[in-house]
């Protein structure tokens, strides 16, 4: 038996790590705003799509074919999906996310063989709040998933990191359905940046830059929280403009 120190295996404790801003995603609202569960995000796809398939549709001639409505909801819903994966040499989203195409499959059936539910949509506030806000809650997760994965794509060229590449990404990804068909031109932005197109400009410029800079350092799980606040803009933004509480300027 030797003498002497005895060399103890027991580990000193690891510090308990306290996140002050950890409330922010440690609640009901912020499981339902960053879609952690697949239910959730199958329940903002149908609400996204169902939100475009109305603007389609009400603004399809009456004797529209149904292939004319459907391929143009499909690019409605994925323009950004398919503009930003081209960019960065991704595949587009309408091909590599079947339960994208499902959800505008359910959206179009819906507008095509219920058109009464575009009349609620009109008239039930409580119809168009949820709506409203699944629409805003996924384009968020896609304004901020493909802001992340053109940063990561984009090599830094004058920067540390890409700065306006990701923004611009960001910013297609939130409100590139406008622009399609191409036909269309610039005629989306001939009056001025409608709300979405600002608020994705706005939003990817937040989340990039806040994640790259040292804004976020010593923020704990810095990526959830800039997805959160972006999404609470654009549901607040998206309401405010759905339910007219918007300022309207007056024209001399």
């Amino acid at each position: 038996m030797g003498f002497g120190s005895r060399r103890s295996n027991d580990t000193e404790p690891e510090p308990v790590v306290v996140d002050p801003t950890g409330w922010m995603i440690d609640s009901p609202v912020a499981d339902f705003l960053l879609m952690h569960t697949n239910e959730i995000k199958y329940m903002c796809m149908l609400g996204y799509t169902f939100m475009h398939g109305s603007k389609v549709f009400n603004s399809a001639k009456p004797d529209a074919s149904i292939a004319y409505k459907f391929v143009n909801m499909i690019l409605a819903c994925t323009g950004g999906g398919i503009f930003v994966p081209i960019f960065i040499n991704k595949i587009p989203v309408p091909l590599a996310q079947d339960a994208y195409i499902i959800a505008i499959l359910t959206s179009f059936l819906l507008h095509t063989y219920a058109p009464v539910l575009r009349e609620v949509l009109t008239k039930s506030g409580l119809f168009l709040f949820a709506g409203v806000f699944s629409y805003e809650t996924l384009r968020s997760y896609v304004v901020c998933s493909l802001t992340a994965a053109a940063g990561a794509a984009i090599a830094p060229s004058q920067f540390s990191f890409p700065v306006f590449g990701p923004i611009i990404c960001g910013t297609v990804a939130g409100c590139g359905g406008a622009f399609l068909p191409l036909n269309k031109g610039l005629e989306p932005i001939k009056g001025g940046l409608a709300p979405p197109m600002l608020t994705a400009f706005l939003g990817s410029a937040f989340y990039h830059l806040f994640l790259n800079t040292s804004l976020s350092d010593g923020c704990i799980e810095p990526g959830k929280k800039a997805h959160f606040h972006v999404a609470l803009f654009f549901i607040l933004v998206g309401l405010a403009n759905a339910f007219g509480a918007t300022a309207k300027v007056k024209k001399s």
